[in-house]
C-alpha cells in the first residue's frame, strides 16, 4: 500500500470515528421544544392529522452509552489489529500469519498420523489400504477438477488409469510429475509446413496408431515426420518419456484423435501444464497421491 492510500485510510477512519462521537454529544445536548398535551404528557410540539402528537421520549442513557462503548471498542481494535492503512497493530496479527500457523498445525497432525506410513516405498504405499484411502481423498479434493473423480481424464487432461504415461510410469517418474509438475513443449509447425503437408503428417500419425489411412498420403507424411517429429517421438513413434513426447503408436491422444485434432496439434503445438503440488500438498500428501495414482494402473480404477 502506498503512503497516499495509507494516510487516506487513516484519515477517513479516524475522521469518521470522531464525527460519530461529535454526533452522539451534539444530539445528546440538543434541547427539543416541548409542550404538553391534554393528557399532560410531554410532547415535541409536532402534530399531524390534527390530533396525532409526537411525544418527547428521549433515548435511554444506557443506549447512548452503548454507542460510546462501540467507539471505544473500535479504537482498541484498531490499536491491537491491522486496520489503519499499513499499521500492523501492536499484536502483529495477520490473516496470512494465522493461516501459516493453522497450516503448520494441520501438517503436524497429518505427519503424526501418517508419518510412518508415508516413509514406506511408493510401491508398498500403492498396495496399502490406509494409504490408498488417504490418497484417494486427496486426489478427489485436489486433482479431480482436471483428471475427473475417476481419474479417467478429459480432453486436454490425461487418463491416469490406462497405463499410458507421457512422462513415464515408474514410481519415481510419477512422483516427479506430481511433486515437481510438468510443462509440455510440443512446438507448432505452422511456419515449417503448409496445410497439405500438415494433413499428410497427421495421416501418418494415424497410421502409426494402427488406423486405416490412405497409404500414399501416409508415405508423403512420413517424410515430414522424419524431418520434424522423429527427434522427440522417435523414428518408430514410440515416444520419449524424458522429453514428455507421447507414444504415438498407442492410439491414445490427450487432445483428440480426429484428423482435425491432429492437424491442430501439429499446426499450433501444445503447451499443457501439470502444476507442481510441492507447495499445495507438501511432500507427505504428494506421496499418498502418487501411491493412489500408481494403484490405478495396478488394480484399475475403483469407481
Amino acid at each position: 500500500m502506498s503512503a497516499f492510500w495509507h494516510w487516506f485510510v487513516v484519515i477517513i477512519t479516524l475522521a469518521f470515528t470522531a464525527g460519530m462521537v461529535w454526533l452522539f454529544i451534539a444530539t445528546g445536548k440538543t434541547k427539543v421544544p416541548t409542550g404538553t398535551n391534554r393528557e399532560g404528557q410531554e410532547t415535541t410540539g409536532h402534530v399531524w392529522d390534527e390530533d396525532l402528537e409526537e411525544l418527547n421520549n428521549p433515548m435511554p442513557r444506557w443506549w447512548l452509552w452503548l454507542f460510546y462503548a462501540s467507539v471505544i471498542f473500535s479504537l482498541v481494535y484498531l490499536v491491537l489489529y491491522p486496520g489503519l492503512g499499513r499499521f500492523d497493530g501492536v499484536l502483529g496479527w495477520s490473516s496470512e500469519g494465522q493461516y501459516r500457523e493453522e497450516r503448520a498445525a494441520a501438517n503436524a497432525a497429518f505427519d503424526e498420523r501418517f508419518g510412518e506410513l508415508v516413509a514406506m516405498p511408493l510401491e508398498e504405499l500403492a498396495a496399502h489400504p490406509g494409504a490408498l484411502e488417504a490418497g484417494r481423498n486427496l486426489f478427489r479434493t485436489n486433482c479431480s477438477t482436471c483428471h475427473g473423480s475417476d481419474a479417467r481424464g478429459a480432453r486436454g487432461y490425461p487418463n491416469l488409469t490406462n497405463n499410458h504415461w507421457i512422462w513415464g510410469g515408474q514410481p519415481d517418474q510419477v512422483w516427479t510429475s506430481v511433486y515437481e509438475g510438468r510443462q509440455a513443449a510440443m512446438p507448432g509447425f505452422d511456419g515449417a509446413l503448409d496445410e497439405q503437408e500438415i494433413t499428410r503428417t497427421a495421416v501418418f500419425v494415424q497410421q502409426l496408431a494402427g488406423q486405416s489411412v490412405d497409404q500414399t498420403m501416409a508415405a508423403a507424411g512420413r517424410r515430414h515426420y522424419d524431418m520434424l517429429c522423429a527427434a522427440c517421438h522417435g523414428p518408430d513413434g514410440t515416444g520419449n518419456p524424458a522429453l514428455g513426447a507421447p507414444d504415438l503408436t498407442a492410439g491414445i491422444y490427450t487432445y483428440g484423435s480426429s484428423i482435425d485434432d491432429l492437424r491442430h496439434t501439429i499446426r499450433h503445438g501444445r503447451q499443457g501444464v501439470m502444476p507442481a503440488q510441492r507447495d499445495l500438498l507438501g511432500e507427505a500428501r504428494s506421496r499418498l497421491v502418487t501411491a493412489y495414482v500408481l494403484s490405478l494402473n495396478m488394480n484399475g480404477s475403483d469407481d
